[in-house]
């Protein structure tokens, strides 16, 4: 970077005596409150940068809440030591129903998570995870789908072999998020 020349106004002068706003800003990227990089509260402009670090990757767009679960499904979707049959909700019922029918594709992923304990599967972590995640973000987002004529108990669902429940349960997650 060039140097700014004395006949340049004083500009020089200005810059040398003029203390940057993010000379007392010390930020490791993820920050998100990390006790040993907290030493950005000096001035005004690291307190306002701090808050935008730890609060725009939580915003971030397309971000859909189960994502984790979708990764988790990719692991044990080939899992060949999972044999069980599960009641499986149709891909295509009534938007009216998303919620109910997302509820029970996790209530029959506790089946597959008794039957990994059982059995000792490869994938009983990952089965673990998706149960236990979807059941953090259905627990905080109550039941607001009354029970229609249309919505159709889990167990009225046609039971189907586990390949075919992790296929829809896919599905059924994708076109959630895409709402």
């Amino acid at each position: 970077m060039a140097r700014p020349t004395q006949n340049s106004a004083g500009a020089l002068g200005r810059l040398q005596s003029q203390k940057t706003c993010l000379g007392s800003v010390c930020l490791q990227y993820p920050l998100y409150l990390n006790s040993h990089c907290f030493c950005l509260v000096k001035n005004g402009m690291g307190l306002i940068l701090f808050f935008l670090c730890a609060y725009v990757p939580k915003t971030e767009a397309g971000h859909c809440k189960w994502e984790a679960v979708l990764k988790d499904l990719e692991r044990i979707k080939t899992s060949k030591d999972i044999d069980v049959s599960l009641y499986t909700a149709d891909v295509d019922e009534d938007d009216e129903c998303q919620e109910l029918v997302i509820r029970c594709f996790f209530l029959e992923t506790q089946v597959i998570v008794e039957e990994c304990h059982i059995k000792n599967c490869s994938k009983t972590q990952d089965v673990w995870n998706i149960w236990k995640n979807g059941n953090q973000s259905l627990e905080k987002k109550k039941s607001t789908s009354t029970k229609s004529e249309k919505c159709k108990e889990c167990e009225e669902y046609e039971e189907k072999n586990f390949t075919e429940f992790v296929h829809n349960f896919v599905k059924v997650i994708q076109r959630d998020c895409k709402n």
